[in-house]
């Protein structure tokens, strides 16, 4: 039986309105994208979330004029300052991303390329830069948004050389370990501890003639160690003894870390946490920073590690693009959000083109060759200098990208002041009523504690709810530095009364069993409902 034309086009009418229910009109890809802020006065170089869900937004302070003024009367003083020696302009912001507005910080030493960690406390530490930076550490203590809060500058590190491109990692004891950074091939830590900076020459090892061996990937494993990542090699290294415990095979395909540019995350630890799995993925062509080319093509390789296993090697699969200058963002659910950066030339400045404006999903569960999904593409093009975090609402706030040594409006890749807001497909209103609601929830819990959890959602529960603990990270270069996500066990979600009344459900949960699986400190804590997160709550792991 033949079907007549108007059948076919009301066919066809139902496939497209079908389909638009998953992908945005706009474009038949996955997520969509908001403006926030249309100008948040700086283009943020280094962001992170605090646990009252504000937003740190930090870039130089040497870079001259910025869109947005300090408070009246608040000025920052430095002879020595390379364009202003009375600089009135803020260069570091607070964002609240529940009314979209900005209040100016005042940060008094340079932060340009430096890192940061959040201490147990919910403190932001800051550490290192250039000139009057390179051997300062700095805190920002958050606070509620009635209240003032602002930067505050503390003693210097103890490294002769200071830390400029280097890496924060919180440790199992709440102190934090500061990893390499430019003429640093050694480690410390904050609060100092005996016998102070200790050598690490693994780092000198791997420097290569465009160094290649700055912002180290390093990642807190849970038996403890830490799994350093430089160029293209990585060792397991017992920071307690100063000791290599495993060098691991390098991985194909060039340099991955500053200028080369790749990105890396540690996958959710889950089940009896055993268990880390390492993932590097994109990078520039080795020689592309030292001779300049911005036309030289990224790679799109990724390589992936169980670092846990002690026979492990490197699995290789490709991405859909080539990348340098991508963030790798861990969801809620446990995919990663590849997002931002170049498909040509290197990290630096100007050196990095044609933007690679179409975000990522690497799906970690998914076989080799269906891991990843190709997104929407964003309009604006985020390149040199920009960030990705995730917010509590399970948004993923993109800010930054300035290729240029200063601001500069005009051109291909202007200094960059918008933020926006990418949502993956797990926000899509059509699956509205499978977001769960997390209705109680404990304040604060010791390792090994078992809880409950209450949630409601619209629909009835089919399947297992997940509960995962997302730290806040501190991300700048391509690199969240901190990053964590843990899976806890859980038991099936029981009705109250017996029966959903208002489809309000229990979950029995148990808390991470020790600090080397998470770290003593705030976390997002997010229901997980066949795929769809909730609105995380923030609860404080305690020893």
């Amino acid at each position: 039986m033949f079907l007549s034309r108007s059948w076919l086009l009301l066919i066809f009418i139902n496939i497209i309105t079908i389909t638009s229910k998953f992908y945005p009109i706009h474009g038949e890809l996955p997520g969509t994208w908001e403006l926030l802020v249309a100008n948040a006065g700086i283009s943020s170089m280094h962001t992170a979330v605090t646990h009252y869900g504000t937003v740190v937004l930090l870039d130089r302070t040497n870079i001259g004029p910025s869109r947005r003024m300090l408070r009246k009367g608040h000025c920052r003083d430095n002879p020595n300052d390379r364009v202003l020696k009375h600089d009135c302009y803020a260069h570091s912001v607070l964002f609240d991303p529940l009314t979209n507005e900005i209040r100016p910080l005042m940060i008094q030493t340079d932060t340009w390329c430096s890192s940061g960690q959040f201490l147990p406390d919910g403190t932001l530490l800051q550490t290192g830069g250039d000139l009057d930076g390179l051997k300062k550490i700095r805190k920002f203590v958050p606070c509620e948004r009635n209240e003032f809060c602002d930067w505050e500058e503390l003693q210097d590190l103890e490294s002769v050389s200071g830390r400029w491109y280097s890496t924060n990692q919180i440790l199992p004891d709440g102190s934090v370990i500061i990893v390499g950074g430019r003429a640093a091939n050694s480690v410390e830590f904050y609060p100092p501890r005996e016998p102070g900076v200790l050598p690490l020459q693994f780092l000198g090892d791997v420097k290569d003639d465009q160094m290649d061996n700055l912002y180290p990937y390093v990642h807190l494993l849970p038996n403890g160690n830490l799994f350093i990542f430089a160029n293209n090699r990585a060792i397991q290294y017992d920071y307690t003894a100063n000791s290599v415990v495993r060098d691991y095979p390098p991985l194909e395909g060039g340099p991955r870390n500053y200028p080369s540019a790749g990105s890396s995350v540690m996958l959710a630890l889950q089940g009896d946490y055993t268990s880390a799995v390492i993932v590097v993925c994109g990078g520039a062509e080795y020689g592309a920073f030292i001779q300049k080319s911005t036309d030289t093509r990224a790679h799109g390789s990724c390589g992936r590690i169980v670092a846990t296993d002690p026979n492990s090697g490197w699995e290789m699969e490709d991405m859909p693009f080539g990348r340098i200058m991508g963030d790798m963002v861990m969801l809620p659910t446990g995919d990663a959000l590849i997002i931002n950066g170049a498909q040509s030339g290197s990290q630096g400045f100007e050196l990095g083109t044609n933007p690679c404006l179409n975000p990522v999903l690497y799906r970690p569960s998914e076989p080799v060759g269906l891991r990843f999904m190709t997104l929407i593409p964003a309009t604006v093009p985020r390149m040199y200098h920009s960030t990705a975090n995730l917010l509590p609402d399970g948004r993923v706030l993109v800010a930054g990208s300035n290729p240029h040594y200063f601001y500069k409006y005009g051109g291909d890749f202007p200094t960059e002041l918008r933020l926006e807001a990418f949502s993956p497909e797990y926000l899509s209103a059509d699956r509205a009523n499978l977001r769960p609601v997390i209705e109680e929830l404990p304040e604060k819990l010791c390792y090994g504690q078992a809880f409950e959890i209450f949630i409601s959602v619209t629909l009835p529960i089919v399947g297992i709810v997940e509960v995962n603990f997302a730290n806040s990270p501190f991300a700048t270069h391509s690199y969240s530095q901190g990053q964590r996500l843990v899976k806890l066990g859980v038991t099936s979600a029981i009705p109250e009364s017996g029966v959903a009344v208002g489809g309000k459900y229990r979950i029995g949960c148990t808390a991470p069993p020790n600090s080397k699986v998470a770290p003593p400190g705030y976390y997002m804590v997010f229901a997980v409902n066949q795929g769809v997160p909730s609105v995380a709550r923030w609860i404080q792991l305690i020893s």
